[in-house]
């Protein structure tokens, strides 16, 4: 008996489209390895006719008072709320996320969120208006940009499409969504679930729109001479060939892209409560995360105990079934990610050790055991590239000069933390640490009035927060004479 695959296609001006040429690439669900719906390889026709409806849609949905704006996006939250069930089993199916995670962990926040810039679209002002030469008073307009080519991640592609279109809409900017070609599903309901608000508002459709496809669907969009802006949250590779893209027309550029977070653990730490802690932060999305707390430096006095503890902490963390509740986190996305972190293990240099895991998990899906391997030096591979996976690496150093050195030695600079009681150290190394977010005895908490974003390959622009609704607006003079 043969399983009749589900079909996903495009969300455009308020319809759903297959393709214009017919093409369609597989989905797979990386729980099982197993291929569960197709999705819409689109292509030039596809993206004109999302661009087209963005476009048609902006006059009036940028002339809206913010207040109607807001509505809209209240609407989408409490939508979001009562399709909770749906959205969670897309994003499940998309990614092999277990259920109970995607439940507690990812809508709450992305209905936060959404809550929280349906606040800031009533909050779009200049500084006071004045008189800065006689005669003659200033205002400052804030405005939004126009159309936005957006292009999410496959790691968190519900919630990275929350972070692009919430802060746009917004600002009264109309948006042309692409997810990624591995998670398409989740992207695609909710384009309907915002179509379908728009329409009941009276809203034009063409306001959100979703175009599924490849790297090559997503340079088309960039490329297009409607957009006025081009985000993007993916690789650092990705990143440049859009900020090279977006340059040939002078597209404003949001990016978001890898990191390489250290974990810069002081000698008078809790151990067991940083051990605890890290290996969560560590682990969770299997570790597919650019914020993840991969990358330990524990002062050399402790390590060897740090290590056993997490070592041990690692054996007692499981993955598994999307329906397994005792289980911190699902597969791998994709079979080329689970052979990039095989390659990492397999190409450590001799004076490594693995201290867990290192190994696939099971025959089926893209599972990878929790991992530890310590006697790493700052030069190595490991150290030095995103690894993406459930990987924890741990360096030795000697005091707080070495520990900065080092954290600050690799080309990302995203996300970071500190770990000691010492208030005085944990400031001083809040200042040294070249990144965009240090946390102090935390890692990985992040809420809607607080900025997410990196400096160096990391990339540029904030998401979340009211510094990333500002990325979202154009910033306009207006000066008149006071003598009629």
């Amino acid at each position: 008996m043969t399983t009749e695959l589900r079909r996903l296609r495009n969300y455009i001006d308020g319809e759903f489209r297959d393709a214009a040429d017919g093409r369609t690439t597989d989905v797979v669900n990386p729980a099982t390895g197993e291929v569960y719906a197709t999705a819409p390889l689109s292509a030039a026709a596809d993206v004109d006719a999302a661009m087209a409806a963005a476009e048609a849609a902006f006059p009036a949905w940028r002339d809206l008072i913010p207040a109607e704006r807001q509505k809209v996006l209240l609407k989408i939250a409490d939508r979001f709320e009562e399709r909770a069930e749906e959205l969670i089993a897309a994003e499940s199916e998309n990614c092999g996320k277990p259920i109970a995670l995607v439940r507690s962990e990812e809508i709450p926040p992305m209905v936060d969120q959404i809550r929280f810039f349906a606040g800031a679209a009533r909050m779009l002002e200049g500084r006071s208006a004045g008189e800065y030469m006689e005669g003659l008073t200033s205002i400052i307009r804030r405005e939004p940009i126009g159309v936005c080519a957006q292009v999410a991640p496959w790691n968190y592609p519900m919630m990275m499409a929350v972070w692009k279109f919430a802060p746009a809409m917004a600002a009264g900017n109309t948006v042309v969504i692409k997810p990624s070609d591995t998670t398409p599903a989740s992207t695609v309901l909710i384009g309907e679930i915002i179509g379908s608000v728009l329409d009941e508002l009276g809203h034009p459709r063409g306001v959100f729109n979703v175009v599924c496809g490849d790297r090559e669907t997503g340079r088309l969009m960039v490329e297009h001479e409607v957009p006025a802006m081009a985000s993007i949250t993916g690789s650092v590779r990705a990143g440049m060939q859009v900020a090279e893209s977006a340059s040939k027309d002078l597209k404003r550029v949001h990016l978001e892209l890898g990191g390489k977070a250290p974990v810069v653990v002081f000698e008078d730490t809790d151990i067991a409560k940083a051990v605890e802690d890290i290996s969560v932060a560590g682990y969770f999305n299997a570790g597919q995360d650019c914020t993840a707390a991969t990358r330990v430096l524990v002062q050399e006095s402790i390590h060897d105990e740090f290590v056993t503890a997490l070592a041990k902490a690692a054996a007692e963390t499981k993955t598994g079934a999307v329906d397994d509740e005792d289980v911190l986190y699902g597969p791998l996305n994709n079979a080329n990610q689970l052979k990039q972190v095989k390659g990492f293990i397999e190409r450590l240099p001799a004076h490594a050790k693995i201290e867990a895991g290192g190994q696939q998990v099971g025959e089926k899906g893209y599972f990878f055991a929790p991992t530890v391997v310590s006697g790493l030096k700052q030069d190595d591979e490991i150290v030095q590239q995103e690894v993406f996976g459930p990987v924890i690496t741990v360096q030795s150093f000697t005091d707080e000069d070495q520990a900065t050195e080092w954290a600050n030695g690799v080309e990302y600079a995203l996300a970071s933390s500190v770990w000691t009681k010492d208030h005085a150290r944990a400031m001083r190394m809040s200042k040294k640490l070249d990144f965009g977010c240090v946390w102090i005895n935390t890692h990985i908490p992040l809420v809607a009035e607080m900025p997410h974003g990196g400096f160096k390959k990391s990339g540029y622009g904030k998401d979340l927060s009211a510094y990333g609704f500002d990325d979202y607006t154009r910033i306009k003079h207006v000066m008149t004479s006071l003598d009629g």
